[in-house]
């Protein structure tokens, strides 16, 4: 197992349909610390999920569950924790954001944050 990873899940649901509520429980079955923020406060196993931005400290990764229009307004949140990469899921593919994480030092990733756990590429 690859060392492990504390990874932001940005548009993290409760609902179990969600793949945002799969990716959660599978970063943790593969041993990576999860953060999570949705649009209400509630669980995924034993994460919670925030709505509040927090300064978290050492995120490798952030991996985006939300379209291009609701990603706006965590831009400057998600630079400011200076993750080594973002993964744009498949739906949130944004070439904006992209720029401004290469500009920042930051590798866009289009990929599948649950593709990318079931091939021991994460």
């Amino acid at each position: 197992m690859n060392k492990s990873k504390k990874t932001l899940v940005l548009g993290a649901s409760d609902n179990p349909s969600r793949y945002s509520f799969l990716a959660v429980n599978r970063l943790r079955s593969h041993g990576h610390p999860v953060i999570a923020i949705g649009k209400k406060n509630s669980m995924v196993a034993d994460v919670p999920i925030e709505k509040e931005k927090k300064d978290w400290k050492d995120v490798d990764t952030v991996t985006l569950y939300l379209n291009p229009t609701h990603q706006r307004q965590y831009y400057d949140y998600i630079l400011s924790l200076k993750p080594k990469r973002i993964i744009f899921n498949p739906g949130a593919e944004n070439d904006e954001l992209a720029t401004l994480a290469t500009k920042n030092g930051i590798t866009p990733v289009e990929a599948c944050t649950l593709v990318l756990l079931s091939t021991n590429q994460y």
